[in-house]
């Protein structure tokens, strides 16, 4: 079993920064595909970043390319999400994921956080 907890979300001005952490615990090792996606009021679930932590690839969505990093601290089970240049457009629930690969943006997680919201406004 796997438990997944969020956190560090907030609200923050257009062109700010926050980094979500994602702390997990159980049947967790490096073959293991770690990702994050989003989901915003009446919008679409979006995939938003993944991690390979057995060879350290990483994928992103083109909507956050260059502005998000995905990353491991294998040491302390737990998973980030720095984001930079926030935009309004990524205002949402974000939740944190791990599952076998197939490692996908953009794919349904076995096992799953209970979110934390990201808002972002002037």
């Amino acid at each position: 079993q796997v438990h997944l907890v969020e956190s560090g979300g907030g609200s923050v001005q257009p062109g700010g920064s926050l980094r979500l952490s994602c702390a997990a615990s159980g049947e967790i090792d490096d073959r293991k595909c770690m990702g994050w996606f989003r989901q915003a009021p009446g919008k679409e679930r979006e995939g938003v970043a993944v991690l390979y932590p057995a060879n350290g690839g990483t994928l992103y969505a083109d909507s956050v390319k260059g502005r998000f990093t995905i990353a491991q601290d294998s040491a302390k089970n737990t998973m980030y999400l720095q984001m930079n240049s926030l935009k309004t457009e990524d205002t949402a629930m974000y939740y944190c994921g791990v599952d076998s690969p197939p490692c996908l943006v953009d794919r349904v997680y076995r096992h799953v956080g209970q979110g934390i919201e990201v808002t972002v406004s002037a």
